[in-house]
């Protein structure tokens, strides 16, 4: 069975989506995700993927597992921090960078600020499921 890991910074939104979606289009791939810090979920990612099926609502922030992530097939980065201070893994784990906004740091009305989460959202969908397709 392959496997894959999700990491950003907190884990809290984008990495979190990533996990929803990749549990949806890759069911036959163990899935996770991790952040460098734990910030908790953020209430907007649950929102937004709520609004397109997928309850990560009992997902949890959570730190990189070393273990984990060294068995990877794939380990996607979801921001720069994440790619830059993930720890070294074998040469076995193909790396891929998907370089998105952080929709927590959105500003303006809450309209706006959701609107950011789900453009996100819907990047972050499109990838996995070309990521299905290959």
């Amino acid at each position: 069975m392959k496997q894959i890991y999700f990491l950003c910074t907190g884990n809290s939104c984008r990495s979190q989506m990533a996990e929803g979606f990749a549990r949806k289009y890759l069911p036959d791939w163990r899935i996770a995700s991790a952040g460098i810090e734990k910030h908790g979920l953020n209430p907007r990612a649950v929102q937004v993927m709520a609004e397109v099926g997928i309850d990560i609502s009992r997902n949890e922030s959570k730190l990189i597992d070393s273990a984990y992530l060294n068995t990877c097939d794939l380990v996607v980065t979801l921001c720069g921090d994440a790619r830059d201070r993930c720890p070294v893994t074998p040469a076995s784990v193909e790396k891929r960078h998907w370089p998105l906004p952080d929709p927590a740091q959105a500003r303006g009305s809450e309209t706006e600020i959701l609107q950011v989460f789900r453009d996100v959202r819907d990047e972050i969908g499109r990838r996995i499921e070309a990521l299905a397709a290959e």
